[in-house]
């Protein structure tokens, strides 16, 4: 939270109110996360064959053009089934997730579509972002702290009060918004906008 405050002897009347400030950015990077999850009971021929299959995405998305690319995830995990309350040991599940960034938005149906026929089995999700989040943050920011202005010279209108009310004390109430996720459902993808909202609450005097 960032507060800034400045003392004044000259008033004694306060007046506290918020402001709300909101931009709809249209995202122009999106981050996909998806790969691949092999279960058997050899562990090291599910490892050989998941690193096999996500190699030929790789190498599909290179030739796409996809160069961000690395790993989000690699997991080994035991698998069980219960039959009768007994525990019946089924083998492994050998998962590795893929984590794609592109700014190219358009490209991210392709993107899942050329994964999915080079073997992937597995989508977690889709994220939608902007590149210059903080500087349009601090555009509604901006506008927050206008819009508290507005109404407190408004209300001082109203009251018939001769001077113009002061800030005096001005705190941030949000936290910087997360990208939009998505779970995965068919392509095609559409990103859609991002809302970045801004909250302040103002202490004037006048």
């Amino acid at each position: 939270m960032t507060r800034y405050s400045a003392e004044s002897n000259l008033h004694n009347k306060t007046m506290t109110l918020t402001g709300n400030g909101e931009m709809d950015i249209a995202p122009d990077t999106v981050l996909i996360r998806l790969g691949v999850q092999t279960t058997g009971e050899n562990l090291s021929q599910i490892q050989a064959e998941n690193a096999r299959i996500s190699q030929s995405i790789i190498q599909t998305l290179q030739r796409m053009g996809v160069t961000d690319i690395k790993t989000a995830q690699y997991s080994i995990d035991k698998v069980y089934d219960y039959v009768e309350g007994r525990q019946i040991d089924r083998g492994f599940s050998v998962r590795n997730i893929l984590e794609i960034r592109t700014n190219n938005l358009e490209a991210a149906g392709s993107i899942i579509d050329a994964s999915v026929n080079a073997g992937s089995n597995v989508v977690d999700l889709i994220t939608f972002d902007v590149s210059n989040r903080e500087y349009y943050y601090r555009q509604a920011l901006n506008m927050a702290i206008g819009n508290a202005i507005q109404k407190a010279k408004s209300i001082a209108v109203n009251l018939g009060i001769s001077t113009t009310p002061v800030p005096v004390n001005i705190v941030e109430n949000t936290a910087m918004p997360f990208p939009v996720q998505r779970e995965f459902a068919a392509t095609p993808i559409m990103p859609g906008t991002i809302k970045l909202e801004a909250n302040v609450t103002v202490d004037f005097v006048y």
